[in-house]
């Protein structure tokens, strides 16, 4: 059944891979040298607690230490840029800046009006697609930028399969930063690839190049191969990752690519020998595949039994390859958001209320419905069919108001739409304290709102309408809704000797960067951030502890 790809290209990426014996304990008084943080984007924490049994490697030992299995990506924009931007900053969406993978700004010179959560928009020739990467709107810095102003000699390293993953975990001037650009492991700081690079590239170029087995489904993952005749007629729920020779959107969504990101990391843990310096360093990892195969084939079929075994195994590789070295290394596991499943399977489990969208909800359809109703001119609204939805700046005064109006007349008479929230009405909540499961919807909202950026208008779906009304290859099932299973995430933390608990609490992952402090004896001021250090896993500071009230931005 295991795709090993680590295990394939390690042998051309770590050559020292099992030379070195397994470290002995750490002595619990010092803190790590390298601290590991992994994202697996689209990783909720419902896959989380249904295939927990199942795993045996990897993930297994993450669960041997402090579990939260209820942690939450609080904020109602539940998509990858916003989610990636909490993890290692401690702050949600509305001060991070990073409010969606994409917003509006109709101000823009370009004739492209939407910008991209990680390029630079003011680069000559670009647009929102063809962008120069580049962490520009990230308005907090991250927890590497704080170990590097105590510890100047500090590394700070990111690896993903998106280079806004890297960009939102590395922050400002990481030391390296390397992700997937749909070809190659490439870099927006203008260096040159190392070793390590060179090799993971060539070592990807030749596995792409070679058409892999099929993966044979062991009795657990059999169990889950139901073919759904999604509208338009692509079949999913039975695949087994077979594709053919040169295929980059199929190795990109398949268990192989994770195994590539890994065997990159532990490459520059060796070339760059990370956690072997004076000062600890911080390794950030965001592994892609769950992510494109959940909106490729949805979350809840064989494919993603035959990912999630898979990758329970290619991180077993990757520890045991850190075990290696001799670092005294920590790690935490999180993930930037859930997923919900094809309402086709949805249905067929008794959930009465999946469905698809209704396609004259996008903002394109409402707009031309007002603007007919109204006598106006132009898209009157700009956006998609839920989040954020902007209203035309060529309407002024009476006109603007009226189509505000009309607009959310419109959504909240609509049998999907759960709630629509009006600027103004987010601008006079007060941002959200306490247990992000008692939030309501608008203060759900209120997390992840920006003046600069979000929409005129928040448009929520009802629990269990999937935004996309007619899939396609590569996008049949999605995210980004305010419900618990966009937000609900687990947050492991793991350390050699360490003791095992599984607390019920609830946990933000605002709260994983003061707590990452923590285990590392950081104690820059960060000033006034989201996230509370978290008692449960490390000895924190009074004024950063979890329930300690702290002003915000």
């Amino acid at each position: 059944m295991r795709l090993k790809l680590f295990a394939a290209i390690a042998a051309c990426l770590l050559p020292a891979m099992a030379c070195a014996q397994a470290p002995a304990e750490p002595p619990r008084s010092n803190p790590p040298r390298l601290l590991i943080v992994i994202s697996v984007d689209q990783f909720s924490a419902d896959l989380f607690d249904k295939y927990r049994p199942q795993f045996t490697a990897g993930l297994a030992r993450l669960a041997t230490g402090t579990v939260f299995h209820n942690g939450y990506q609080s904020h109602a924009a539940t998509e990858t840029c916003p989610g990636h931007s909490t993890l290692l900053t401690g702050d949600r969406p509305a001060t991070t800046g990073i409010v969606a993978n994409s917003w509006v700004n109709q101000n823009l010179s370009r004739s492209d009006k939407t910008i991209y959560c990680a390029e630079d928009e003011s680069a000559p020739g670009t647009s929102s697609i063809t962008y120069k990467a580049s962490q520009l709107h990230l308005r907090v810095p991250t927890l590497g930028e704080f170990m590097k102003r105590q510890w100047p000699t500090s590394r700070n390293v990111a690896v993903s399969g998106k280079d806004r993953a890297a960009i939102m975990m590395g922050g400002h001037n990481p030391d390296a930063r390397w992700y997937w650009d749909g070809k190659k492991f490439a870099t927006d700081l203008g260096a040159l690839p190392p070793p390590a690079v060179d090799r993971a590239n060539a070592a990807v170029v030749a596995a792409i190049a070679t058409p892999p087995p099929p993966l044979v489904p062991d009795p657990y993952c059999a169990t889950k191969a139901t073919p759904y005749t999604l509208p338009g007629g692509m079949v999913v729920g039975n695949g087994v990752f077979a594709r053919a020779a040169g295929d980059v959107n199929a190795f990109r969504a398949s268990p192989q690519f994770d195994g590539a990101v890994l065997a990159l990391a532990g490459a520059l843990v060796q070339d760059m020998r990370l956690g072997s310096g004076q000062a600890p360093d911080l390794l950030s990892i965001s592994l892609s595949a769950t992510d494109y195969i959940g909106h490729g084939l949805g979350p809840g079929g064989q494919e993603m039994c035959l990912q999630l075994l898979s990758l329970d195994r290619s991180l077993g590789d990757f520890f045991r390859f850190m075990d290696s070295t001799g670092v005294d290394y920590a790690v935490i596991l999180s993930a930037d958001h859930g997923g919900l499943d094809i309402p086709e399977r949805l249905q067929a489990k008794g959930v009465k209320d999946a469905v698809r969208v209704d396609k004259n909800l996008t903002a394109t359809n409402v707009g031309k419905t007002i603007a007919a109703k109204l006598g106006v001119q132009g898209p009157v609204l700009l956006g998609d069919v839920s989040g954020d939805v902007y209203i035309d700046e060529a309407l002024k005064g009476g006109e603007r108001a009226r189509a505000l109006s009309e607009a959310l007349a419109i959504y909240r008479a609509h049998p999907q739409v759960q709630a629509a929230f009006s600027r103004q009405q987010i601008e006079a909540t007060a941002m959200p304290a306490g247990d992000p499961v008692k939030w309501s919807l608008i203060e759900r909202a209120r997390a992840s709102y920006d003046r600069e950026r979000s929409g005129d208008i928040v448009v929520m779906l009802k629990p269990h309408v999937m935004p996309i009304a007619e899939p396609h290859a590569g996008f049949v099932a999605t995210h980004g809704s305010p419900w618990d299973y966009d937000r609900r995430v687990p947050i492991l933390f793991w350390r050699a000797g360490e003791p095992s608990s599984q607390p019920e609490a609830h946990m933000e992952t605002a709260d994983i960067m003061p707590t990452a402090a923590a285990i590392l004896g950081l104690s820059t001021d960060f000033g006034r951030i989201d996230g509370h250090c978290r008692p449960e896993v490390a000895q924190c500071p009074v004024s950063q502890a979890v329930g300690t009230e702290r002003g915000r931005r």
